[in-house]
């Protein structure tokens, strides 16, 4: 089956433009509604949350007309963290979990992603299947049988619980000063709260959020404003989520951000050693740095790589029975504690590695030399097919055969903003980045 609307994570895209508009979140919702209730009985339910986007309030609306349509029960969860809606759709007991959120994206544009009834993100042919049914038109359910919305107010404190309930009980945060960036998003209240009842001093960044300000100049894709907090307020660890919270970065004592993989490379480490990392293998995908692999072939570990995307990583691990994975992004997956890529409960690994070895955060963050790595973005209309283009593939070809021996390309359309993504990595960074201009100019010229 095609997939023309749902991309690597979801639909996603600039609000009231397609296919972000109003219209066709109640499509999906009837879509998924139909989809997901096989039959006419009451237990029928879904649970949505969303991030603090203005445009929420539309979809969220759309969403419950179009569920409610078909029978199904809408449970409101209001403002939490993406990886809250996938721990309360099995707590809830629900079919179906929605997230109303576009991540790291700006406040213009806004997304939609599916959850089963296991908390996992839903994979390819579902979301396929839930597709074709937006294209054929479901047929509503008689009145008799139209669903019920209601709000839940607590859903944001379960959540809370379950992130505490992550962090070792044997340690506290007393004594850590932590500068914790919110993004003005989803986990603006959950994470200092979490942070607060384990014992943190906390400087809260990006907490105040008015619909228009989430991922603006802060949170895990725009550390400057926590890094010169941590180094102004001599705090020993910064913590920078984005705007749903399903990604982190790390900020060490001087400001110096980590980024996923090297919170990985901790992660895997210590777990190996405690003979908590099943199948002493860490899943991460292409664009994972080759420091990492070679770290991990160090420790006597493997990294397994996947295609770009959180939800394949979990695919990955759930077909191989690993335990962790992740994003050079930030997104971490820990399936003991959580379904899909949660910021907050990282963040605890990490501070509850401080706390238990009294290490700094810059001697836990550097765990291996980075290769060089690029990564440069050409934005394009959406439609066209710029690397379908002569010159395009020529220059591709021309990297690749540099590089070949020295290094590694990667190119790819993102699967949540109309761009091109050139990454190379080499020990040669003039090389390096000659390969990626080149490719840029002629991506660029194509465009």
């Amino acid at each position: 089956m095609s997939r023309n609307l749902f991309g690597t994570d979801g639909v996603r895209g600039t609000a009231n433009e397609f296919p972000m508009t109003a219209e066709m979140a109640l499509k999906l919702g009837e879509a998924a509604g139909r989809y997901f209730r096989r039959d006419h009985s009451a237990a029928h339910r879904v649970v949505i949350g969303k991030d603090t986007r203005l445009s929420g309030y539309m979809f969220e609306t759309a969403l419950t007309a179009g569920l409610t349509s078909t029978g199904m029960n809408v449970l409101l969860l209001g403002p939490v963290p993406t990886p809250a809606v996938g721990f309360l759709t099995t707590s809830m007991r629900a079919d179906l979990g929605i997230m109303i959120s576009a991540s790291h994206n700006p406040a213009s544009d806004n997304g939609i992603k599916f959850f089963g009834p296991d908390g996992f993100k839903l994979s390819d042919d579902a979301e396929a299947e839930i597709e074709a049914l937006v294209e054929t038109g479901v047929t509503p359910s008689q009145s008799q049988h139209i669903g019920r919305a209601r709000r839940i107010d607590d859903g944001r404190f379960r959540y809370v619980e379950r992130a505490k309930q992550s962090f070792p009980d044997t340690l506290t945060l007393n004594g850590l000063k932590v500068v914790i960036d919110c993004a003005n998003g989803a986990a603006y209240r959950t994470a200092p709260q979490v942070l607060w009842e384990l014992g943190a001093e906390t400087i809260e960044i990006g907490v105040s959020p008015d619909g228009l300000n989430i991922n603006d100049n802060c949170g895990s894709t725009h550390v400057a404003t926590a890094a010169a907090a941590v180094v102004e307020h001599g705090a020993h660890v910064g913590i920078c989520l984005d705007g749903d919270a399903d990604r982190v970065m790390i900020l060490e004592e001087n400001g110096k951000v980590a980024d996923g993989d090297q919170i990985m490379a901790l992660l895997a480490s210590r777990w190996a050693v405690n003979g908590r990392l099943k199948g002493g293998a860490l899943v991460a995908t292409v664009m994972s740095n080759l420091g990492l692999e070679r770290y991990m072939q160090g420790q006597g570990l493997t990294l397994e790589r996947t295609p770009v995307g959180d939800r394949y990583v979990v695919e990955r691990m759930r077909k191989g029975g690993w335990n962790l994975g992740g994003e050079q992004s930030g997104h971490i997956v820990m399936t003991d504690y959580a379904t899909t890529g949660d910021g907050l409960i990282a963040a605890l690994q990490f501070l509850a590695a401080m706390a238990e070895t009294g290490q700094p955060a810059s001697e836990l963050a550097q765990n291996f030399e980075t290769v060089p790595q690029l990564l440069k973005n050409v934005r394009y209309e959406k439609g066209s097919v710029p690397l379908e283009a002569d010159g395009v593939k020529a220059s591709i070809r021309y990297a690749e055969e540099r590089l070949q021996g020295n290094g590694r390309l990667l190119i790819r359309k993102s699967g949540t903003e109309p761009l091109i993504r050139v990454m190379a990595e080499s020990e040669d960074p003039v090389l390096m980045k000659m390969v990626v201009d080149s490719i840029v100019e002629a991506v660029e010229a194509a465009v």
